[in-house]
């Protein structure tokens, strides 16, 4: 596609990894940030999952604070 304008730190510290790895810095740099990317949209598609479960709670119903209830546990 193109190039990317990386700053030296990063590019080394880039290098290291590509060299203990065995892959060629271009690849490494691919990887780190297509897992990056990966893990970024697993993120949203975990918000988007525990945002739909906290829908299902009603909203007119009171709801017990989970500190009252592990209290409640403990003196059992």
């Amino acid at each position: 596609m193109g190039t990317l304008a990386v700053r030296d730190d990063l590019l080394t510290r880039i290098a290291k990894l590509a060299e203990a790895s065995r892959m060629p810095v271009e690849a490494q740099a691919e990887k780190l940030l297509l897992d990056s990317i990966q893990r970024s949209e697993a993120a949203g598609e975990l918000r988007r999952l525990v945002e739909s479960i906290a829908a299902m709670t009603p909203k007119e119903v009171p709801q017990t604070d989970s500190v009252e209830l592990l209290r409640e546990d403990r003196g059992r």
